[in-house]
C-alpha cells in the first residue's frame, strides 16, 4: 500500500514537471518569436548590406546636417526657426517686434509694441523642440543622392515624421521613415532612424532664460542705463553763472548713445565682483551684452525748445538783485528706449535673444509682473471700436494730410494719416473727452476735445506756420552778438539762441517777444557770509500752542566771477497777422542796448532797466 502510493505519488509529480516544461517551452516559443520580429525591426533599422552602406551613411549625413543647421539657427534667432508675426514699432516706440542683427532678425523676447503694451516671446523647450522637428522633416526631403543613383542604387523614402528630444548637452533625434534601398537583387529597408548631436542648445537656453528672469527681476540693464544718464548728459543741477545754460539736445543724445554702446559691451559676467561692470548672473556660461547706435532707438527731453536745452538764471531777475549773485538751476526728465543683445555662449556655441531697455521720466520701467501677461499699462489704444471720420483743413478749406491721434486717460492712441483728400475714417477708442491731435509740417498742431463713445465726425482747422528769419537790431544796427529771443503764445514758447538760430516758425496770435542781449564780463564778486533768520516753532507743548522763536541760519556764497552779463533787450506785447507773415520774409526786432556793467550794482540797475524796456517788431 505504501508503495502504490509513493509510485502514485511518483507518477503525480512527473505529471507536473511534464505541464512545467511545456510551459517553459511556450514561454521560450513566445519570446522567440518576439525576438524574432524585435531583432528584425531591429537589424532593419541599423544592419544593411554592405554596399548599401554608404548610401545610408548619406542619409544619416543628411539628417545630422539638418539637426545642425536648425539648431545653429535656434541658438541665433532667440529659440526660433519659424518667426513669429512681425509687428511694427511706431514713432513712440522704435521698437518692431525683431531686433535687425547683422541681417539676422531676431524676436525680442521683451518689447513694448507701437501702441505702448509691453510683450514678451520667449519659446519654450517645447516649441522649439517642435520647430527643430518640422525643420529636419523639410530638410530631409532635399537630401542629395544624385553620386548613388548614378551608381545605380533605388533610394525611396515615406514622409518623415521626426520627435526631438533637447537635453542639456545634447539634442537626441528619432525619425520615423520608410527608406527603401535597392541595388542589383539585393534592398533593405530601414523604418526609423536614430542619431545624437552634440550640442549645448538645453544648457545655453536655460542660461538665457535666467539672465531674462534676472533682467525682469532686478532691471540691472536700466540702472546701468540711469548711470550713463546721470554721467553723460545735463539732468539734475546748478550752476553760479548769470548766464544761461545751454545745450543742443542732438549733441547730448549722440554723447549718450556713444557712452551706451560702451557700457553695454563693458558689461561682464567673469572677473572681480568689486569691478563697476560686473554683472552677477546666476550661469555658468560667458554672458555678453551688446547694444548698437545704428539699432533701433528713441530719446525724448524735456522740457526743450526745438533741439535747444535752456536754463536761465536766478537772481538777475527785478526784485532778486539782494542776493548779490546769479546761478542756474536746471532739471530735465528723459524718456531713454533702446535694445540690448545678450549672447550666452559656451565654446563655440552662443545663444542670442534681444530685450528692450526702457527708461522713463529719469526712472526705470517697472519690473514686468508675469500675471499681467503681456500688457503692464493700458490698454484703450488696443481696443479701437468706433469709427470715426476726421477732417482737416487750414482756413482756406485746402485738405491737409496730417498725422491724427488720440489722447485719453494719459494715453496717446495714434489713429493714422488722412488722405490727400484730408480725410481719415478710423476707429478710435471709446473715450469721453478725450483730445483729437493733428500734426503736420508746417501747421501749428491742433488739439479738439471730443468724445468717442458713439460714432462721429469732427472737423479741425489748422493755422499754417511760416518760416521767418530773424534780425536783431541793436540801436539801429544789425546785431550779431550773442541774445536769447522768446516768442510765447497761449499754446507754446518759441526760443532762439541767437545767431546760431536765425529762424522761427511763427502762425497769427498774440505773442508776448522777448530778447535779452548778453555780453562779456569780468565782474567779480567777492565771497560773503550773510546770517539769515526765520520765526520757527518751538518743541514740546509750547509749540503745540502755536509759540514761535528766531533761529539763525548763516549763508555762505562762495566768491564767482561773471563770464556775461545783461547789456540790452527788452520786452513787447504784439499781435502778428497772417497778412504780415505772407507779405514777408523776415521780422526785424529793434531794441536799444543797456549800460555795460562794471560793478554788481550797475548789473542790478540794467535788470531794473531792462523791465521798462519796448521793443518794435517790423516784417519786411
Amino acid at each position: 500500500m505504501d508503495f502504490k502510493r509513493g509510485k502514485e505519488g511518483f507518477f503525480m509529480k512527473n505529471s507536473k514537471g511534464q505541464v512545467t516544461i511545456f510551459i517553459i517551452i511556450a514561454i521560450l516559443i513566445v519570446a522567440g518569436i518576439l525576438a524574432y520580429f524585435f531583432l528584425r525591426s531591429s537589424l532593419t533599422g541599423t544592419t544593411i548590406p554592405s554596399q548599401m552602406e554608404p548610401a545610408y551613411a548619406n542619409f544619416l549625413s543628411c539628417l545630422e546636417g539638418a539637426t545642425t543647421t536648425g539648431a545653429s539657427v535656434l541658438n541665433s534667432q532667440g529659440g526660433y526657426i519659424y518667426l513669429p508675426e512681425f509687428e511694427p514699432g511706431s514713432s513712440y516706440m522704435p521698437f518692431s517686434s525683431q531686433l535687425n542683427f547683422l541681417g539676422n532678425p531676431i524676436p525680442y523676447w521683451y518689447y513694448v509694441s507701437g501702441n505702448n503694451i509691453e510683450k514678451e516671446q520667449i519659446p519654450t523647450k517645447r516649441m522649439m523642440e517642435n520647430q527643430l522637428g518640422t525643420f529636419i522633416e523639410q530638410r530631409m526631403n532635399n537630401c542629395d543622392f544624385t553620386s548613388y543613383y548614378s551608381q545605380g542604387f533605388e533610394i525611396f523614402w515615406t514622409e518623415p515624421k521626426s520627435k526631438i528630444n533637447i537635453k542639456e548637452d545634447r539634442i537626441e533625434v528619432t525619425l520615423d521613415s520608410a527608406l527603401k534601398i535597392s541595388k542589383n537583387d539585393e534592398t533593405a529597408v530601414i523604418r526609423t532612424h536614430k542619431i545624437t548631436m552634440r550640442s549645448q542648445l538645453g544648457n545655453l537656453y536655460d542660461s538665457a532664460k535666467k539672465v531674462y528672469d534676472k533682467q525682469q527681476e532686478n532691471l540691472f540693464l536700466e540702472e546701468y542705463g540711469l548711470d550713463v544718464l546721470w554721467s553723460y548728459a545735463p539732468v539734475d543741477g546748478a550752476e553760479i553763472t548769470c548766464s544761461p545754460l545751454i545745450w543742443q539736445a542732438d549733441e547730448v543724445f549722440a554723447e549718450l548713445q556713444e557712452a551706451i554702446e560702451a557700457n553695454t559691451f563693458a558689461l561682464t559676467t567673469t572677473g572681480e565682483r568689486e569691478n563697476y561692470f560686473f554683472v552677477d548672473l546666476p550661469v555658468k556660461e560667458e554672458v555678453r551684452f551688446l547694444n548698437s547706435k545704428n539699432w533701433p532707438h528713441s530719446f525724448e527731453v524735456s522740457p526743450a525748445e526745438g533741439s535747444i536745452l535752456l536754463s536761465t538764471p536766478i537772481g538777475n531777475q527785478l526784485g532778486l538783485g539782494i542776493l548779490g549773485f546769479c546761478y542756474v538751476p536746471y532739471h530735465f526728465v528723459y524718456d531713454m528706449k533702446y535694445p540690448v543683445l545678450v549672447q550666452v555662449q559656451f565654446g563655440d556655441e552662443i545663444f542670442q535673444f534681444p530685450m528692450a531697455v526702457i527708461i522713463q521720466g529719469n526712472n526705470p520701467r517697472e519690473p514686468l509682473d508675469a500675471e499681467l501677461g503681456e500688457s503692464f499699462d493700458s490698454e484703450i489704444c488696443e481696443y479701437k471700436n468706433t469709427e470715426i471720420t476726421v477732417r482737416v483743413r487750414n482756413k482756406n478749406d485746402v485738405p491737409i494730410e496730417a498725422d491724427i491721434s488720440y489722447e485719453c486717460l494719459a494715453n496717446a492712441c495714434y489713429i493714422g494719416k488722412t488722405s490727400n483728400s484730408g480725410i481719415l475714417v478710423e476707429n478710435f477708442p471709446q473715450c469721453i473727452n478725450g483730445y483729437v491731435t493733428a500734426k503736420a509740417p508746417g501747421f501749428r498742431d491742433t488739439r479738439y476735445m471730443f468724445s468717442s463713445v458713439s460714432s462721429g465726425n469732427i472737423n479741425m482747422i489748422m493755422e499754417k506756420l511760416y518760416s521767418k528769419n530773424v534780425q536783431i537790431k541793436l540801436n539801429g544796427v544789425n546785431f550779431n552778438g550773442e541774445a536769447i529771443i522768446y516768442f510765447v503764445s497761449d499754446d507754446s514758447t518759441k526760443t532762439l539762441i541767437y545767431p546760431e538760430q536765425k529762424i522761427v516758425e511763427l502762425g497769427e496770435g498774440q505773442y508776448e517777444i522777448q530778447v535779452y542781449i548778453f555780453r562779456d564780463s569780468s565782474i567779480s564778486l567777492e565771497g560773503v557770509v550773510t546770517e539769515q533768520c526765520l520765526d520757527v516753532p518751538r518743541t514740546g507743548i509750547l509749540g503745540v500752542l502755536g509759540l514761535k522763536h528766531e533761529r539763525c541760519f548763516e549763508i555762505e556764497i562762495p566768491e564767482q566771477t561773471l563770464s556775461q552779463v545783461l547789456s540790452g533787450g527788452g520786452i513787447q506785447n504784439y499781435y502778428i497777422l497772417e497778412s504780415e507773415l505772407m507779405g514777408s520774409n523776415s521780422v526785424e526786432i529793434y531794441t536799444e542796448g543797456l549800460p555795460k556793467p562794471e560793478t554788481l550794482e550797475q548789473l542790478q540797475n540794467n535788470h531794473i532797466l531792462f523791465e521798462s524796456k519796448g521793443l518794435e517788431i517790423r516784417f519786411v
